[in-house]
């Protein structure tokens, strides 16, 4: 493998992986002997195990016949070890000759049409979950319904149908919907058009909230306290996390949502400031660093009180973007993320949590003492520096040392 990729200019791992997914098994004798992978085929006697079916009465014992395997009560199965270790094939075994067993072999061709399936089969159908689906279905169906058009419903729902207009009518003509093309009235009247590319993401909302922004806004006001945005998902297309991480105490709140769209990251944060109030909600949050993710695509909602179409609202926090592909520049918050994992590992669903459940886990994680906080947890620091009451209204407790746990067993209780 080390020569052929060199010839190639691949990485011998390349070429390893290419010989394993693509080679296929073929079930073949030599001249003279069918396919046999029985233990005993070499010094089997057996005649007339199937009667007078035989395909084969000519031959003097059942191991030259191709259902010898099939019906002898006897067969013990052999595997070809030298298959499952590099170079993984029998192309260049000395033996293939007088051999029949199953053989692994790469053909050039028969790779190129299986890879070719392989990429074919990963590009069809629909590329979502079937909750993903009723939820859309949900909200655009009954609007229809009402004789609304999908681009009045995508005007008016952005932030939750997280989709760009083109998908939903992808969707409707695949009749994943309750709602057809005969329930659109101009659909069935106009043939499809040559339309742009749209895209769920408004890439302009970033210009003036890059990473360089940041640090220049950062320089100019070294004080600033900085807050980190990010999601923990669960389950692919059910419920998430918002999760909000305060850089100076280490404090991190979590925020349970039932799908992971803009509005409900809009929401959260409308829900602190009522909780909050105007003045302390712009004390704890003047500027927000998140990723590029779509659900953090609408900053003006989240940066303006009572934001709307025509009039903007007081101004209340300020978000910047990480650049693309560098989690690294909100690295406390992705540190963090690494005790929720301890209590809600990676792949496990969070539909039946309750938000009452993640105050509990964040009261856990949020007590664990840290060194860089010189042995204090993220709760003293915090209330060092707001107070005890500004964490009870976000919903803080703080939890003895002896009795906190960072296991999924946590959330079983």
């Amino acid at each position: 493998m080390k020569s052929i990729g060199k010839q190639l200019g691949k990485d011998p791992t390349t070429i390893s992986r290419e010989i394993r997914k693509n080679s296929s098994e073929i079930a073949t004798g030599y001249p003279g002997f069918p396919f046999n992978e029985c233990k005993n085929r070499l010094n089997c006697r057996k005649k007339k195990l199937c009667g007078r079916e035989c395909s084969r009465r000519s031959t003097q014992y059942c191991k030259l016949c191709q259902k010898c395997n099939s019906q002898c009560n006897e067969f013990v199965k052999e595997v070809c070890t030298a298959r499952f270790r590099p170079p993984y094939v029998c192309n260049g075994c000395e033996t293939i000759g007088k051999c029949t067993l199953m053989k692994t072999i790469y053909d050039a061709e028969h790779a190129h049409i299986k890879a070719s399936e392989r990429i074919s089969e990963s590009r069809s159908g629909v590329c979502t979950s079937e909750d993903e689906i009723a939820r859309l279905n949900a909200i655009i169906s009954p609007l229809v319904s009402q004789g609304q058009s999908i681009h009045q419903i995508y005007a008016n729902n952005q932030d939750e149908l997280m989709c760009c207009e083109k998908t939903i009518y992808n969707y409707v003509d695949a009749c994943l919907f309750d709602v057809r093309n005969i329930d659109l009235p101009r659909k069935v009247r106009f043939r499809e058009r040559y339309k742009k590319t749209e895209f769920k993401v408004d890439k302009g909302c970033r210009i003036g909230r890059n990473f360089q922004d940041f640090m220049a806004f950062i320089e100019k006001n070294p004080d600033t306290a900085v807050v980190q945005m990010d999601s923990v998902i669960g389950r692919k297309g059910g419920k998430c996390l918002l999760t909000i991480h305060f850089v100076q105490s280490n404090l991190m709140l979590a925020f349970l949502r039932n799908a992971n769209t803009s509005q409900s990251v809009i929401d959260v944060y409308n829900g602190l400031d009522k909780v909050l109030g105007d003045e302390l909600f712009n004390k704890l949050f003047p500027v927000i660093l998140t990723d590029n993710g779509s659900k953090f695509s609408n900053p003006k909602a989240i940066e303006y009180r009572d934001h709307c179409a025509g009039d903007a609202g007081s101004h209340r926090a300020s978000i910047y973007y990480c650049d693309p592909g560098s989690p690294y520049q909100k690295g406390a918050c992705e540190v963090n993320h690494e005790l929720i994992r301890r209590v809600i590992p990676k792949g496990t669903s969070m539909d039946d949590l309750t938000q009452k459940d993640i105050f509990l886990m964040m009261n856990h994680i949020n007590s664990y003492k840290r060194k860089k906080l010189n042995n204090r947890s993220p709760y003293e620091t915090f209330s060092f520096y707001y107070g005890e009451e500004v964490l009870e209204k976000l919903g803080c407790r703080p939890v003895a040392s002896n009795d906190i746990m960072l296991k999924p067993a946590l959330l079983r209780k």
